[in-house]
């Protein structure tokens, strides 16, 4: 998963930590809040052990009250309109608050705490009345769509142009073209929007760790491994349950130890708390958040004359529309469930008697062991957390790019456990920071994702400082941080999002790294994830945590045997999420249900896949995706951009795979350019052609014929 810091300037919309001004009240400004000026650390890197709480109140004060004067300026020139005093001019506004914003909503997300959720939850609303200032401007929107007007005659190059052409979409998109009693009524909607995503973000987090699983006997644990165990008997005494075992949540609906506990009935016990959140009543309950955001979300679509939510979220994404996105997830529900049905019936073979949700991944385990000769058991000692980094991750990157990491020990950071690198192009210059904050805490949100400190811009004089962020179990003191092979990946993944930031080689900060169609923005880390299976790397970071023994060549050959095993039940947990997602966003205001669950139990049997034994990867009461703001109708987004790395990966094979010249082309062509062009024309830069279905089918295993393009 990718959460974004927002865009500098007018890409304001608040993303999944929205953090605005302070109220008027907030303290006064002093020149020894450290947030008021660029930091003086390598690439302006943050003063994390200068920040305090009471820094962003009044930092974002100054910070907006700063932007707004740099706007009014630009809105009130008497000078006719030209690229440079207008939109250069905004490109440069609003630095100071970029600056706040950025490192708040990302320590919000990594290392929260009662203050900074309660300045979160109040400061909301106002980033999105900031944001209107600024897009619902009428005098800003005519110098903008004059030039928009004259833009092909304005002598611009190509990025310049793209520019002017985006500024004015993101002006449209954001309600500028509404008679003044409609942008009224827009604001009053974006405010609520934005202070309920707030609401369900931080419900959902809280939720996760009330609703962790306490055992009374260790011998209710069998399964797991010692470590683990004794990992659970600690975090059970923090809890005041002494005696005890605390079983924590991820935030996805499975969870990591119902591959390992032999119990059923705890299986059972540990996979009802997870399908739970968010509906089992209390103050954590996200039902009626729900209901609220599809209404006011279908409300704004409308004024801003969309059918729907959803077909407003698409107006500026690669997919385009809903039809599209429909028939993609439609042509895939059938034969995914095909196969997890056939998943299933292994399972219960194997079981001698049928199996639920609870069970797919200890079963599955067993049948993998089977037909495979082995199970992920057999991996961990293997996929030692700073082995994969370095020799898998960094390595990977080094034989590709031609890039270096550096330790470094002398910058704060916010966290004993965060990591820091300096990265070294393959021209012996500064290319990047990047940060490696890799531990599950219970003031971080769950998942994965990648956020930018510091955004690239030749226009700022800006390099990269990027963060990735992991929930991986910290083991006990002394312990190897032994990963599972989905973990692995995942660091890849999110390696993936941090080379788009770095690679960033663009002039204005509005197409900095990621800054592209959230449908996009996931192609280039999954293209990453390649790497972790490919035999050079594996071989070289694939060595066991005690003896340094390289994996096994036959382990090796059969962890890439087994890729497309149990795909069945992947491809439906997403799509199943994927389509919970479109169901609740394009409805009218009217059709919002009173019953959530009955809604949701209703939109996957329609779908189709309403198969008990896989539920959605999320449920609706704990899709933070879909209602926290950052994906919300966007989470096919995955499927959509894997298209494009199945096709990706294959070129990559068909040119010799990992070699210099490869990772080159793919930097110059796609990494380096951010959102400077349109997304698809980089990737026929890239590529060659348009992408096909064939190979995400082929990847998949799904017994379909491809459609024609």
């Amino acid at each position: 998963m990718l959460v974004l810091a927002a865009s500098l300037a007018l890409a304001l919309i608040p993303a999944v930590h929205a953090a605005p001004a302070a109220q008027a009240a907030a303290p006064e400004v002093t020149t020894m809040n450290p947030l008021l000026k660029a930091s003086t650390l390598p690439l302006h890197y943050p003063r994390f052990d200068q920040i305090r709480n009471e820094h962003f109140l009044p930092a974002f004060q100054a910070g907006m009250a700063e932007q707004l004067k740099e706007i009014d300026r630009i809105a009130g020139n008497k000078a006719a309109p030209t690229f440079e005093n207008t939109i250069v001019a905004m490109e440069k506004s609003g630095q100071l608050l970029h600056r706040v914003h950025s490192t708040f909503s990302n320590l919000v997300g990594a290392n929260t705490n009662d203050t900074l959720d309660a300045v979160d939850r109040e400061m909301s609303p106002k980033l999105a009345a900031h944001s209107d200032a600024i897009h619902l401007n009428p005098q800003l929107f005519k110098r903008v769509d004059t030039l928009y007007a004259q833009r092909g005659k304005l002598g611009l190059d190509a990025e310049s142009t793209y520019l002017v052409e985006r500024y004015h979409e993101d002006f449209v998109l954001a309600g500028a073209k509404l008679s003044a009693q409609d942008k009224e009524k827009l604001k009053r909607l974006n405010g609520e929007i934005a202070s309920l995503q707030t609401t369900f973000t931080q419900n959902v987090l809280k939720e996760i760790n009330a609703s962790a699983l306490v055992v009374d006997t260790r011998e209710e644990l069998a399964g797991m491994s010692e470590a683990a165990i004794n990992a659970a008997a600690k975090a059970a005494e923090e809890k005041g349950h002494k005696g005890k075992f605390l079983l924590a949540l991820q935030n996805t609906t499975g969870q990591a130890q119902l591959a390992e506990l032999t119990n059923p009935q705890v299986r059972a016990r540990l996979m009802a708390a997870s399908l739970a959140r968010g509906s089992r009543g209390g103050e954590f309950d996200n039902r009626e958040v729900v209901k609220k955001l599809a209404r006011l979300r279908a409300e704004q679509a409308r004024l801003l004359g969309y059918e729907n939510f959803a077909a407003y979220s698409l107006a500026n994404q690669t997919a385009k529309n809903t039809a599209n996105v429909n028939k993609l997830l439609a042509e895939l529900a059938k034969p995914a469930v095909d196969n997890a049905r056939r998943e299933g019936a292994d399972l219960a073979a194997i079981a001698g008697t049928s199996v639920t949700a609870a069970d797919w991944d200890f079963y599955t385990d067993k049948v993998r062991a089977q037909r495979f000769a082995f199970d992920e058991k057999q991996l961990k000692p293997y996929f030692e957390l700073n082995s994969v980094l370095v020799n898998g991750v960094f390595h990977a990157a080094t034989k590709l790019y031609g890039i270096t990491f550096k330790e470094r020990k002398d910058l704060p950071v916010y966290d004993p456990d965060v990591r820091v690198f300096d990265v070294i192009d393959a021209d012996g210059k500064p290319l990047a920071i990047f940060l490696a904050d890799l531990y599950a805490r219970p003031n971080k949100q769950g998942g994965a994702w990648m956020n930018e400190y510091v955004s690239q811009s030749s226009l700022l004089g800006e390099k990269p400082v990027v963060g990735n962020h992991q929930s991986i179990p910290k083991p006990p003191a002394g312990e190897p941080t032994l990963l599972t092979f989905d973990e692995v990946t995942t660091l890849f993944h999110e390696f993936g999002h941090a080379l788009h930031g770095m690679f960033s080689n663009v002039k204005y900060p509005r197409f900095s790294g990621t800054s592209v169609p959230r449908d996009f923005v996931e192609y280039p880390s999954q293209v990453n994830e390649m790497w972790a299976v490919w035999p050079e790397i594996l071989a070289n970071y694939a060595k066991h945590h005690e003896t340094g023994a390289a994996m096994p060549k036959q382990l090796l050959d059969k962890i890439t045997a087994s890729r497309k095993f149990n795909k069945g039940f992947a491809t439906t947990e997403y799509l199943a999420a994927s389509l919970l997602d479109q169901k609740w966003h394009q409805l009218q205001p009217d059709q919002v249900p009173d019953d959530v669950l009955a809604f949701e139990a209703a939109a996957l049997k329609e779908a189709g896949v309403d198969y008990a034994l896989v539920p959605p990867r999320y449920r609706t009461t704990y899709f933070s995706h879909s209602f926290s703001g950052g994906y919300s109708a966007g989470y096919y987004a995955y499927l959509w951009a894997e298209k494009l790395d199945a096709e990706s990966v294959l070129w990559f094979k068909e040119n010799g795979g990992l070699l210099r010249k490869n990772g080159d082309w793919f930097r110059k062509t796609l990494l380096s350019r951010g959102g400077t062009a349109d997304a698809m024309e980089l990737f026929r830069n890239f590529r060659g052609r348009d992408a096909a279905i064939g190979p995400l089918l082929e990847r998949r295993g799904l017994n379909v014929q491809p459609t024609k393009e």
